[in-house]
């Protein structure tokens, strides 16, 4: 092949998908190479001709071959017959770009890819949770009444491309189902509901709808990120339906659902993922979190109070401009009787005019040091203190045994066999929800074993866990965040009262004197 395709040749595209494919810059599997393939939406008879063409013997594909390989997608895509004479020409000349979709819908299926490949190795930095998905949850305003009967929520998922209403009880519903679910995974807890009030207690309650919308936006993120939960049906169903009463017809599709042992492909080798001090490290984890934990709290108490702060900065120095308005403002004449034939006052009060508006610029950027304290710190803090939380609660549900879950999953067997019996289990709940049910007979023996669901728990914990520790790089992002705030803040401050120095001497007339040098040098009283 006469193209040259070496890293330095090929065009950027190319090695990002070479990264993601390969993180450890190893060989690529075939599993994960036809999943390219059909995200390339070829027929499957191009397809074919490519695997040909590239195939390795080795059972896996180097980097060269990937390139060939996305050269290949790329001219198919523009009609071309897929042939290794394409090339033969093609030197010195820039590679085409082959259409693979939302290269993010790769990350997260290697993402599973590599947890099958490794299960006890969650292998995730926090930028890696973070390309997950990209969540955003915004307040549709109210229509104007007296009576505010509940807020709704524009909920936005990127990796979806959804947009959909959702109510609180919305949240609440796919909450209860995914502790169901999902017993042994970080599931942080939902804001309380409060209904709303009326009247003079609708300023009031802005308040709190507007922290209650921060919380479930953090939530739905911690949940939506989650490199196991990310995946499962029902997390599909909250993002994408768009018919009316969500709240039921999620419970009504998903009700039945098995937990997550239940169906898994690892619960019958459970005993396998654990090493044998798993119960000991477990302890000494739980007891480092709760340490972090402890900590985090008071950092985020302390970003709380610089961002109240900055707020009362920001209102006094709006109020020291509005104090300088209203002097300025002021309706009583300069008579001969009062000034002597001076008029220092009323040229004072000209100069309160331009001076007051300066004060109200030193409002503006400390009420905007203010928000960026609030969005950027304390927000980042309350989402890491929510995935601390989230472990804490894991904790304490695991020491209460597995038995009640054990129990409970026993009873959805002996319900599914009934309802089989019956013949009414088919055409009566979502397709999803029959295939997670013919898994669980499929492995009715795994699930009877209390040993292996114990082992299970303590596997998942395992990686929980690391999950957690993950996400605690966000703190040195915070950090960093926080002083570039502050020296921002700080800079944007010192620019305002340098504008504010020389306003007064040109306006305030005993500063006119000094400047002349007729007036007193010094700073009396």
């Amino acid at each position: 092949m006469a193209t040259d395709l070496s890293v330095g040749s090929v065009p950027p595209y190319y090695r990002e998908v070479y990264q993601i494919c390969s993180p450890n810059a190893e060989t690529i599997s075939k599993e994960v190479f036809t999943h390219l393939l059909v995200k390339s939406k070829l027929p499957s008879s191009t397809l074919s001709q490519i695997w040909t063409l590239i195939e390795s013997k080795q059972g896996s594909l180097t980097r060269t071959n990937l390139y060939k390989a996305l050269v290949l997608i790329a001219f198919a895509q523009q009609g071309k017959q897929p042939d290794d004479k394409l090339l033969e020409n093609f030197s010195g000349k820039e590679l085409p770009r082959p259409e693979l979709g939302d290269l993010n819908e790769l990350k997260a299926f290697m993402l599973q890819h590599t947890r099958h490949s490794n299960p006890t190795h969650l292998g995730l930095s926090y930028s890696d949770i973070c390309e997950l998905d990209s969540i955003e949850v915004t307040v549709i305003p109210e229509k104007k009444g007296l009576f505010l009967k509940h807020v709704e929520y524009q909920v936005l998922s990127k990796r979806r491309n959804s947009s959909v209403r959702r109510r609180y009880n919305d949240f609440l519903s796919l909450y209860e189902l995914l502790l169901g679910r999902f017993p042994y995974r970080l599931i942080p807890k939902l804001p309380p509901k409060k209904v709303v009030g009326v009247g003079l207690f609708v300023a009031a309650d802005s308040h709190f709808i507007e922290e209650r919308r921060k919380s479930l936006r953090r939530w739905l993120t911690i949940v939506a990120r989650h490199p196991v939960m990310m995946h499962d049906p029902m997390l599909d169903f909250f993002f994408t339906f768009s018919g009316p009463d969500a709240q039921n017809k999620i419970r009504e599709s998903f009700r039945r659902v098995p937990d997550e042992f239940t169906t898994s492909e690892l619960a019958a080798k459970a005993k396998e993922l654990v090493p044998p001090d798993t119960h000991t490290e477990f302890a000494n984890s739980r007891d480092q979190i709760r340490l972090i934990f402890s900590g985090v709290s008071r950092l985020k108490h302390i970003a709380d109070l610089l961002a109240i702060r900055s707020h009362g900065y920001a209102d006094n120095m709006a109020e020291f401009g509005s104090q300088l308005t209203n002097l300025a403002n002021d309706p009583h004449g300069s008579s001969m009787w009062a000034t002597g034939g001076s008029t220092v006052w009323a040229d004072m009060k000209k100069g309160f005019h331009v001076i007051s508006k300066e004060f109200g610029l030193l409002s503006t950027k400390a009420l905007q040091r203010a928000v960026r304290e609030e969005d950027e710190v304390c927000e980042r803090l309350n989402l890491l203190l929510e995935v601390l939380g989230a472990h804490r609660d894991l904790c304490e549900r695991h020491e209460k045994g597995v038995v009640h879950d054990h129990q409970r999953a026993l009873a959805k067997m002996l319900a599914l066999k009934k309802r089989q019996i019956q013949g009414v289990i088919k055409g009566t709940d979502a397709e999803s929800v029959e295939q997670m049910e013919r898994k669980m007979m499929e492995q009715e023996s795994v699930i009877a074993n209390v040993d292996l669901r114990n082992a299970y728990a303590l596997h998942c914990l395992h990686l929980e866990t690391q999950l957690v520790h993950a996400h605690l790089e966000i703190l040195a992002s915070i950090l960093n965040t926080l002083v570039a705030v502050q020296i921002q803040g700080h800079s944007e401050l010192a620019d305002v009262w340098r504008l504010i120095q020389p306003s007064i001497m040109k306006c305030l007339p005993d500063n006119k004197r000094q400047l002349n040098g007729s007036g007193p040098s010094g700073n009396s009283l």
